[in-house]
């Protein structure tokens, strides 16, 4: 994702295993959809890293300095595109639950405020 303009991920590194079963995805994403992904994001430094007897993971190194590691363990290739995509376009910023402005345990007894309720008052006042 783009934050003024400037890219958050600065490196995308797909380690992966070149004989073990969970990496059958993996080493199908580096061969036929890596070269593909590389060519579509030119901003970003991707590398494909073998680490015998490991399990795959995408590592995602962010511009703010954060880091995420995602497992990618016995999935298709099209699923760890997926995950790539998704880690491209984050900010690499913790996650924030958002909240309302106005948090209450009781709602209003009155009820709450409208333009509609301001015109009322004046009409029953004026009367």
């Amino acid at each position: 994702m783009a934050v003024r303009g400037v890219w958050q991920l600065k490196r995308l590194i797909v380690n992966h295993c070149d004989f073990s079963g969970s990496s059958r995805g993996a080493r199908e994403f580096v061969a036929s959809l890596l070269p593909h992904f590389t060519e579509g994001n030119p901003q970003l430094a991707v590398e494909a890293v073998v680490r015998r007897g490991k399990h795959p993971n995408l590592h995602a190194e962010y511009v703010n300095g954060r880091e995420r590691v995602v497992d990618v363990k016995n999935q298709e290739a099209e699923t760890i595109l997926i995950q790539a995509l998704r880690l491209r376009n984050s900010t690499g910023r913790k996650v924030v639950k958002l909240k309302t402005r106005h948090e209450s345990a009781r709602p209003s007894i009155q009820g709450m405020w409208t333009p509609e309720l301001q015109a009322q008052l004046r009409s029953q006042a004026a009367s």
